[in-house]
């Protein structure tokens, strides 16, 4: 997609244009524009455009980009045609995502300046991680999924790297030691790298496709997240589910031991 110019535009529901004044919007500044480069931060989609904008867009909780897809997939809602005759399309059957285009004032009060240090990219030092921590008397789940003092952790990789660490996910972050949180990014890393190996994690609801449409084969890889009351692969416990600030929450409490 870098150096290609969008040349024909559609928004297609006023919700993922939330965050610019109209639809209207979104196509106008979009349309002409060069792709100068594609980046990512946290769990955001980052284009920067030739004349300085920045068009971003987030997934939600059901979002996917499709390339070159079929055209009449349900809740179709954002549609790009590129010179190069190629079409990318943004479907979101909940409408949590959102596609918007700011310029750099508007990028630099845009919920993207309090990203913290993103989980894969650029994770954090544990000092640093714990500095971020300090105080902070809410779950350590939560702040997971904060995306304040990390970013780019969802739900499933959460309960994973927590297991992996063996931290519970009800202890709250400043009691987090450093050498708790150096084998928490760890884990992230090795959580991270096998989700990215096969493809990320398709659930039984379909929601998340590759942008080709095929499904990712990470599912038989997880170790906590959606294996309640199975046995826990390490210790034979079986594993638990609670929810956290409205989030389904896995671990075992046996290797995930609250102190």
């Amino acid at each position: 997609m870098v150096d290609r110019v969008l040349e024909d535009v559609s928004v297609r529901h006023v919700r993922t244009a939330r965050h610019n004044t109209s639809p209207e919007e979104v196509v106008s500044r979009l349309e002409g524009r060069r792709v100068a480069a594609v980046n990512r931060v946290g769990k955001f989609l980052a284009l920067r455009l030739d004349d300085g904008q920045t068009m971003v867009a987030h997934l939600g909780m059901s979002g996917r980009w499709s390339v070159n897809g079929a055209a009449d997939v349900p809740h179709t809602h954002f549609e790009a045609r590129l010179d190069d005759g190629s079409v990318v399309r943004f479907i979101d059957p909940r409408t949590f995502g959102f596609v918007a285009v700011y310029d750099e004032d508007e990028l630099a009060t845009s919920g993207m300046v309090r990203l913290g240090p993103d989980a894969w990219i650029d994770p954090p030092r544990a000092g640093d991680l714990a500095a971020r921590l300090a105080g902070r008397t809410a779950p350590i789940k939560a702040l997971l999924l904060d995306q304040g003092p990390i970013s780019g952790l969802g739900n499933i990789y959460a309960d994973e790297a927590l297991y992996l660490a063996g931290i519970h996910p009800l202890t709250p972050g400043r009691e987090l030691a450093v050498t708790d949180l150096e084998r928490l990014l760890d884990a992230v890393r090795t959580v991270l790298a096998e989700a990215i190996a096969n493809g990320g994690t398709t659930l039984d609801d379909l929601a998340y496709l590759l942008p080709d449409g095929q499904a990712g084969d990470n599912m038989p890889s997880l170790r906590v997240y959606g294996r309640a009351d199975q046995p826990c692969l390490a210790c034979g416990t079986p594993i638990e589910r609670i929810v956290i600030r409205a989030r389904s929450t896995h671990f075992c409490p046996q290797c995930q031991d609250r102190r």
